[in-house]
């Protein structure tokens, strides 16, 4: 299951890279990073079919998170769409029925609960 993780917090990148160690070992995950929202659109622009999943922070300097999820669903509106799973560190409900309105599959706080995304991402993959 190809993700791609965008956040501009760079040491995202190693915490999953940590986490998530055995998985990419055994070839079950890869991940795929962008820092920004600007950088997510053009890495999806080319490898879109690949992305099976998006994990993106809200807050975001630049394009949030909800812009990036907004542009997505918007210039990727044919199946089979990525899920798009949004992250922020503010649990507040605004954000989370924009992102709900705008088309996200999930909304997780921070700190991840890394045992709970690969819960749900294990059986994503399985299904």
């Amino acid at each position: 299951m190809k993700i791609l993780v965008v956040d501009d917090e760079p040491d995202v990148r190693q915490l999953f890279e940590q986490r998530f160690r055995r998985e990419i070992r055994n070839g079950v995950f890869s991940f795929t990073f962008a820092y920004s929202g600007e950088e997510a659109l053009e890495y999806l622009h080319d490898h879109f079919s690949e992305v099976v999943l998006i994990l993106s922070d809200i807050n975001m300097p630049g394009m949030s998170g909800l812009e990036l999820l907004r542009r997505i669903k918007q210039e990727h509106p044919t199946p089979p769409p990525p899920t798009v799973m949004m992250i922020t560190a503010y649990a507040d409900q605004e954000s989370h029925r924009q992102a709900m309105q705008l088309g996200a599959n999930d909304f997780l706080t921070k700190p991840v609960d890394f045992s709970a995304l690969k819960e749900k991402l294990i059986s994503m993959e399985k299904a």
